[in-house]
């Protein structure tokens, strides 16, 4: 028994500086070439990616260019955003192979997971973005006119400006959706434990639906509550993560 808990927390490999800067060097590397390679497996089908990362998501919007060879470099830059997206598990990979021999292998398990559960979190809440967000707000600018829609203002819509706005809203949602696996965390170091996030729900559900009102811009509210409804299912998902991640005294007992 004693051995197998001497192996459970062997002590993790000693390299020296050199060796650290070595092994650095070949991870990325190694990242950099899955990028390369994933970039090129964009670029085969840059047709169908620049249909549907970049106009599909534009509804009814009239996309216009106003910058010289401004579509030749947007065209580079889709297809980089998506190579880095896809090659993301690669380069995770490279840089968990990186940090594991520094752990206790019972550090490499949770920490093993914490990078599992954060892509598929991220990927989750780029879903929500692209599938959700991104098309109601789309369609509240199209529909939105000073002066009503016959004599108002026209939508004219930089495609650059519009490509800026999926990034932000995609990297947002992403960002927002991380918020189980910092709970994970922080509970883990005994930052936050599930007491505490039930005596601030109330608090909670309001900074919830103010960031919902932030986040959309119309003001309808069926569409706010659309946004604040997932928002609030990861608030609910944290607090059961924080319970089970930080027991209450009478559980470790």
């Amino acid at each position: 028994m004693s051995t197998q808990n001497e192996s459970t927390n062997a002590e993790p490999q000693e390299m020296g500086f050199l060796e650290h800067l070595g092994e650095l060097r070949v991870r990325l590397f190694r990242a950099a070439v899955g990028v390369v390679i994933a970039c090129c497996i964009v670029g085969y089908f840059s047709n169908q990616v620049v249909e549907y990362v970049l106009l599909k998501p534009a509804g009814g919007l009239t996309l216009i260019n106003t910058e010289p060879f401004g579509q030749t470099f947007l065209f580079f830059k889709v297809i980089v955003l998506c190579g880095l997206i896809l090659a993301f598990p690669w380069v995770l990979y490279q840089l968990w192979g990186f940090v594991a021999p520094g752990l206790y292998i019972t550090e490499r398990r949770w920490v093993g997971r914490i990078t599992i559960l954060t892509s598929l979190c991220f990927i989750a809440g780029v879903a929500f973005g692209y599938f959700l967000l991104i098309p109601s707000m789309t369609s509240y600018i199209n529909d939105f006119t000073l002066g009503g829609q016959t004599s108002g203002v026209k939508n004219y819509i930089n495609v650059g400006s519009h490509f800026s706005f999926i990034v932000n809203m995609l990297l947002a949602s992403g960002l927002i959706f991380e918020l189980p696996m910092v709970t994970f965390v922080m509970a883990r170091l005994g930052f936050v434990t599930a007491a505490l996030m039930t005596k601030y729900r109330r608090h909670a559900i309001v900074v919830i639906l103010i960031l919902a009102a932030v986040i959309t811009p119309s003001p309808d509210p069926v569409t706010q509550l659309m946004v604040a409804f997932p928002l609030w299912i990861l608030y609910e998902i944290s607090v059961v993560i924080a319970k089970f991640t930080n027991p209450s005294p009478q559980r470790q007992s």
